[in-house]
């Protein structure tokens, strides 16, 4: 599908049940127009990896995706050579057991190598959409990688040689913020903050996502979800937790976030002990009209 405006983005995106503003579309249209990675922040549950799912399928690309975790490391990210296969190969190989159409040229060779999601979206190239899921939760040594990544789209295997991009894959990138990315990081990339969704926005989304949900419940979930933002919350309910909890609501017949079946379902939108504790009892002037 080809996206030649912000509004063609809007389109698309709205057509795969993905509500953007102008901005988060905007920065969508100039990251594909301009080969740039999208760098998307924001609070958890505003809809940032969903983002990089809707573009794979309006694309009609690959989706592939790395999720980042404390101590992950290029080797994990990229590739990695199958050490068992190997060796159960060369023990073949040297006990004569092999055919000759069984063999293969080099021990470290592309038979033995394992793609990580870097490495597969090199080689997808142009045919991918590549996520990187909450980059915060890496250090800064795989950072500098990737940044490294980023800037060339090509990575040398030193048994293989230089493996490059035939054309750049589209890259999306999300932190939660837990940790400051690094400006070079940041220059490399468009940079757009996704905030939490405007009250009728919100509804919209709602009524979208969970097509058995009324529009009464829907904006009466996303008025108390937006209460609920506003108090000292350990983690404040994002877009994601408000489908979640009008769906729980609508499958109990409930028709506003009041009431006995609210307080049972409190959990879908409240993800701290502390936090439930201190929203059930404020939980009727919270849902009140």
């Amino acid at each position: 599908m080809r996206m030649d405006s912000v509004d063609a983005v809007e389109r698309a995106l709205g057509a795969e049940s993905y509500l953007p503003d102008r901005g988060l579309a905007t920065a969508i249209f100039l990251s594909l127009a301009m080969g740039r990675p999208l760098l998307l922040e924001g609070e958890a549950g505003v809809g940032k990896t969903e983002v990089g799912k809707t573009l794979a399928r309006i694309l009609g690309s690959e989706l592939i995706r790395l999720q980042c975790y404390e101590g992950i490391d290029a080797a994990q990210a990229l590739y990695e050579w199958d050490y068992s296969r190997q060796l159960l190969y060369a023990r073949a190989l040297q006990a004569g057991e092999l055919e000759p159409q069984e063999r293969v040229a080099e021990l470290y060779g592309p038979e033995f190598l394992l793609e990580r999601p870097l490495l597969r979206a090199i080689r997808a190239g142009g045919e991918a959409v590549l996520l990187i899921d909450e980059l915060d939760r890496a250090d800064d040594e795989f950072e500098a990688f990737l940044l490294e990544l980023l800037s060339e789209y090509a990575v040398t295997v030193p048994e293989l040689g230089t493996i490059a991009a035939a054309a750049p894959p589209a890259v999306v990138v999300t932190s939660n913020r837990t940790r400051e990315l690094h400006d070079a990081l940041k220059r490399r990339c468009l940079y757009h903050w996704i905030d939490f969704p405007e009250l009728e926005r919100e509804v919209e989304i709602v009524c979208l996502r969970a097509p058995g949900v009324s529009t009464e419940l829907a904006r009466s979930v996303a008025t108390t979800v937006a209460r609920l933002r506003e108090l000292d919350l350990v983690k404040r309910p994002g877009v994601a937790e408000a489908i979640d909890w009008a769906q729980a609501l609508a499958l109990l017949g409930a028709s506003s976030a009041d009431g006995a079946p609210a307080r049972e379902t409190l959990g879908w939108a409240v993800k701290n002990r502390d936090d439930l504790r201190r929203v059930e009892a404020e939980l009727p002037e919270l849902a009140r009209e």
